[in-house]
C-alpha cells in the first residue's frame, strides 16, 4: 500500500483539499478528505484523473513537421495523404516501436494515461503480411509496455480506396485485409496484448469508403463487447461520394444501416446536418474529437454547440499526433467554437459554469466510454492513473478549483509535475522516466528516415 497526499484534488464527487490517496496494488483502495500527510506520505499539489486519449495513429508522430511545405495545387487532407503514404513506405517494425514509444511518452508528458490506438499499418513494406500477422500490433503493445500508458488496441479493417469497393492503391497495401485475413489478425492481436496490465481491444472499420456494407456486417461481430471506432465524414469530398454511391450522407447512412450504440465512437463526424447531429447525439455513441489534426488537415469544425445542446458525448484524441498535448486538444476545442460563433465561453450551458472544467468533464467521460473502460477517475476501486500538477507554478498561482482547469488549459500552463499509470510513477518533474533511451531511438530512426 502506498499513499499520496496532495494539497487539492479533483475527486469524482468534486474538489476536495487536503486528501489522501492510498493505492493498493494497480487500484485506488482509499481516498481521505480533510486530513493532514501522514508519515511517509509522498507530498504534491494538486491530483486530477488522468484524461483518454481516444484517437491516435501512433506512427504519423514522426511525420509531423514534414507535410508543412505547400504543394502545385491546392492542399487538402488528400495532399496530406500522399506524404503518409510516402512515409510509411519506409517504416520497419522496430521504426514502428520507436515511434510510437516516443508518442506514448508524450502522451503520458501532458496528462493522457491511456491511448485508443486506431492501428491500421498492419503488413511489410511489399504488402504481404509478416510472418505473424499481428506483428505490428505487436510492436505496438510492445511501445505501450515500455512507456506505461494503457492501451486500448483498435486493429483497423481496410479493403477498398472509396465508396462502392473501388480497388485500393498502392499507397495502401500495407493496410489490406480481407474479413478472413482480419479474423486472423484479431485473434493474433489479442493474443499480443495478453500480457499488458489492464489493456483491451476493440475494432475499426476505417471508413465507409474503405469497407463495403456486406465487410462491414462481417466483421462487426468480432469486436465482441468492445467499442467500435470509424472515421466519418471528416471531409466535404468523402460525404460527397457518400451521396454519389448511396444518396446518403455517411453520418445518416451508418446510423441507418448499423446498430450504432454506446460502444462506437465516430471519428471526426465533422460534416453533418443538424438532423444527423441529434441523430448521434441520440445513439449514446461517442463522437471523437481530434481539434489539433483537424486545425492541421483544414477539416473543418464540429457542430458541437448543437450536440452538446443534445446531450451529446464526445472525447479528444491525438490523431495525426502532430502535436501532442491535452490542454492543447481542449483548448483548440473551445477556440475554434469561438472563432467561428464570434463569442466566448461558448461550450457551457450555465452562467457561472466553469469552461475548462466543462471541457475535461465531457472529454474525462467520452474517452473512457469510447475506449471502454468502465470504471475510471479518482474514485475508490478505480485504476490509479493520476497527474499532479505544480501548484506553484506561475500560471496556477493562488488558482483553486475549478480555476485550476481554466487556467491549466488557456493559461498554457505546462504545469505536469507527475503522472501515475495503475499506482507507478512514470512521469516526475514532467519528464517520463524512460525519456532518454526513447528520444534516442526516435531520433536514430528519424535521421535514418527524413535522410
Amino acid at each position: 500500500m502506498m499513499s499520496l497526499w496532495f494539497q487539492s484534488a479533483l475527486l469524482s464527487d468534486g474538489w476536495a483539499d487536503k486528501v489522501r490517496i492510498s493505492i493498493d496494488k494497480n487500484r485506488i483502495g482509499r481516498i481521505e478528505k480533510s486530513v493532514d500527510p501522514a508519515p511517509g506520505d509522498a507530498r504534491h499539489g494538486i491530483a486530477i484523473p488522468g484524461l483518454a486519449n481516444l484517437h491516435s495513429h501512433a506512427f504519423q508522430r514522426g511525420m509531423a513537421g514534414l507535410a508543412e511545405v505547400r504543394g502545385p495545387a491546392h492542399d487538402s487532407f488528400w495532399t496530406w495523404r500522399d506524404v503518409m503514404y510516402r512515409f510509411i513506405d519506409r517504416l520497419t517494425p522496430d521504426d514502428v516501436q520507436a515511434v510510437a514509444e516516443l508518442a506514448y511518452m508524450e502522451m503520458l508528458e501532458t496528462g493522457f494515461t491511456r491511448v485508443g490506438e486506431f492501428h491500421y499499418v498492419h503488413h511489410d513494406i511489399d504488402g504481404r503480411p509478416y510472418a505473424n500477422i499481428a506483428e505490428l500490433g505487436a510492436r505496438i503493445a510492445a511501445a505501450s509496455s515500455e512507456t506505461g500508458i494503457a492501451l486500448t488496441l483498435l486493429p483497423v479493417f481496410y479493403a477498398h480506396s472509396n465508396f462502392g469497393g473501388k480497388p485500393p492503391v498502392p499507397g495502401q497495401r500495407r493496410f489490406l485485409n480481407d474479413p478472413s485475413s482480419f479474423a486472423k489478425l484479431m485473434d493474433t492481436s489479442r493474443k499480443a496484448i495478453a500480457s499488458l496490465d489492464n489493456a483491451n481491444m476493440g475494432i475499426a472499420p476505417h471508413s465507409l469508403r474503405a469497407t463495403t456494407p456486406e465487410e462491414l456486417k462481417a466483421i462487426l461481430p468480432l469486436a465482441k463487447s468492445g467499442p467500435i471506432h470509424i472515421h466519418i465524414a471528416e471531409q466535404v469530398k468523402e460525404v460527397d461520394d457518400c451521396i454519389a454511391w448511396s444518396g446518403a450522407r455517411p453520418v445518416s447512412w451508418l446510423l441507418d444501416n448499423a446498430s450504432v450504440d454506446s460502444n462506437w465512437c465516430l471519428v471526426h463526424a465533422t460534416h453533418m446536418t443538424a438532423e444527423e447531429t441529434a441523430r448521434l447525439a441520440r445513439s449514446k455513441a461517442v463522437a471523437g474529437l481530434c481539434p489539433i489534426t483537424e486545425a492541421n488537415l483544414g477539416d473543418g469544425i464540429f457542430p458541437m454547440p448543437d450536440y452538446l445542446s443534445a446531450d451529446g458525448r464526445f472525447g479528444i484524441g491525438s490523431d495525426s499526433n502532430v502535436l501532442i498535448r491535452a490542454t492543447e486538444e481542449l483548448r483548440t476545442l473551445e477556440y475554434a467554437q469561438r472563432l467561428a460563433l464570434r463569442g466566448r465561453n461558448v461550450l457551457v450551458a450555465q452562467a457561472g459554469q466553469s469552461t475548462g472544467r466543462a471541457l475535461y468533464d465531457g472529454a474525462l467521460k467520452g474517452g473512457y466510454q469510447a475506449l471502454g473502460v468502465p470504471v475510471f477517475g479518482l474514485q475508490e476501486g478505480a485504476p490509479a492513473d493520476l497527474v499532479s500538477l505544480d501548484a506553484g507554478h506561475p500560471n496556477l498561482a493562488g488558482k483553486k478549483a475549478d480555476t485550476i482547469l481554466d487556467s491549466w488549459i488557456f493559461a498554457g500552463a505546462d504545469s505536469v509535475d507527475c503522472v501515475w499509470r495503475a499506482g507507478v510513477c512514470l512521469v516526475e518533474r514532467g519528464r517520463h522516466k524512460n525519456r532518454e533511451q526513447i528520444g534516442r531511438r526516435y531520433k536514430e530512426v528519424l535521421a535514418r528516415i527524413v535522410n
